[in-house]
């Protein structure tokens, strides 16, 4: 189980290409489904309205025929009685005579349901279909006498085609002859116009199904393009990282190697002399011991003189790596002790000013600021020239924030051996910290701010726990 975690645990790159892509999947989702929805609801709107007037225009075309078909014998029909067989004869040759088309005709029943004309199907002609039906079982002879009793409409209902026999959507006009007791109607097939708006209808899904994947391949492109410059940004920044990581790796072998020969130098130039010189001591004074002279005891009072400052200087070099002062009495006693023996051994001006803390810092903001208090009196006793420094330490409703200025000639105009690396490293210990690091520099001076966030404060009653963990204010 911890193996599978491991392997289903993302990479921060993972993670990113997700938070990129995955709202552009669901993104283009949203804008696919929303385009084939309003396409589809367009497309069938625009059918229904082309289904709509092409079935008008036939119904159109149908009422013609029947008007124009009985425009045609009714000079025959106003002029005949009821039982005028004759004029019924004569009538029904006409309409069995008016075919049109393939598969156009005239039909006539009486209201009993049976067949008298029907030119294209015969073998309907004289018999009784009252109770004929179409394949959806519609009564369909029945609805032609209703509506001719009605006085005129139309009927939509199945038919079979007389081409092919089988049935096929039509829709039939059908007026009266009221004294004769007769239908008499024409109809059309419309499976031509239910055809065209089934392949317009295909056309339409077939669209929206390029939409779609037209869609898909833009997602898809956008996903290569997210990945593709999340990979070079990766590989990029890694590069980056490492060039960083190498530099400051070298950088911390510098300082290291810097601080050990600045240790080696503080050892052989004091202490290894003042040992050098108190072993000389205990030599004279042995001898002279040895050969019963005076002067013994005031060789021993020197050697004992420059033992204590030999131990006075070990003093000074172990407070320099890593002062006591600032774990036993605080921040604040510590850079005191600092700057005065800046002012003893250098002759510069130092001035400390602090203000009493309400909390307490954490120790790493101790340790990072008292460094950059070091390391700034470092950059002045080496570069600026500067006769006066002012050190100024105090809390605020923010942190807290430490200044170093001095009076001498600003970084422009400083030459150093390795210019930039103790700003570098007072920025590293600020970031570190969550803080702020500001350099203002003039030719009148520079002034050197360091501001630790509140995080790092620690209310008076613990004294000792650390903050770290602690919610930001």
């Amino acid at each position: 189980m911890p193996r599978l975690a491991d392997r289903l645990r993302l990479s921060y790159g993972q993670k990113l290409f997700l938070l990129a892509s995955v709202p552009l999947i669901l993104a283009a989702m949203a804008i696919a489904l929303l385009v084939a929805a309003q396409s589809r609801a367009m497309a069938e709107r625009e059918l229904q309205s082309l289904e709509t007037r092409l079935i008008e225009a036939k119904k159109r075309e149908l009422r013609n025929y029947v008007t124009q078909a009985r425009n045609g014998f009714y000079f025959i029909y106003g002029s005949a009685s009821p039982d005028d067989e004759a004029a019924k004869q004569q009538v029904m040759q006409i309409l069995a005579a008016m075919i049109y088309g393939d598969e156009g005709f005239f039909f006539v029943y009486d209201y009993d349901g049976t067949n008298l004309v029907s030119p294209r199907q015969t073998h309907l002609i004289n018999r009784n279909w009252w109770d004929l039906t179409d394949g959806n079982g519609t009564p369909v002879v029945q609805e032609f006498i209703a509506t001719a009793r009605a006085g005129a409409g139309y009927v939509e209902h199945l038919w079979p085609k007389p081409t092919t026999g089988k049935e096929a959507r039509m829709i039939t006009y059908v007026t009266s002859f009221p004294s004769w007791r007769w239908a008499v109607g024409t109809g059309v097939f419309i499976d031509d116009v239910l055809a065209s708006v089934a392949a317009s209808r295909a056309e339409v899904q077939a669209r929206v199904q390029r939409t779609f994947v037209y869609i898909g391949a833009i997602t898809l492109a956008a996903l290569l393009s997210v990945f593709l410059s999340g990979l070079f940004l990766n590989i990029r920044e890694r590069r980056l990282a490492d060039a960083k990581l190498k530099e400051l790796t070298q950088r911390v072998f510098d300082a290291q190697e810097e601080e050990r020969g600045r240790v080696a130098r503080e050892l052989h130039d004091g202490i290894s002399q003042i040992l050098v010189g108190v072993k000389y001591a205990l030599d004279i004074a042995r001898r002279r011991v040895l050969q019963g002279g005076d002067g013994a005891a005031e060789t021993l009072e020197k050697g004992i003189g420059n033992l204590s400052e030999a131990i006075h200087e070990v003093r000074r070099i172990s407070r320099d790596l890593r002062p006591g002062v600032l774990d036993d009495l605080g921040l604040g006693p510590a850079i005191k002790a600092l700057t005065d023996d800046f002012r003893a051994r250098t002759g510069i001006e130092t001035r400390f000013e602090t203000v009493v803390f309400r909390n307490r810092l954490d120790q790493d903001a101790k340790i990072a600021l008292y460094r950059i208090a070091q390391e700034a009196l470092t950059n002045v006793e080496r570069h600026s020239g500067a006769t006066e420094v002012v050190i100024d330490l105090r809390g605020h409703r923010s942190g807290a924030t430490l200044r170093v200025g001095d009076n001498g000639q600003g970084l422009e105009r400083r030459d150093g051996p390795r210019p930039g690396i103790g700003l570098r490293n007072m920025q590293e210990r600020m970031d570190q910290l969550g803080g702020t690091l500001r350099v203002l520099s003039s030719r009148t001076g520079t002034v050197i701010e360091a501001v630790v966030p509140l995080t790092h404060m620690l209310p008076p009653e613990d004294g000792t726990a650390p903050t770290r963990n602690r919610r930001r204010a």
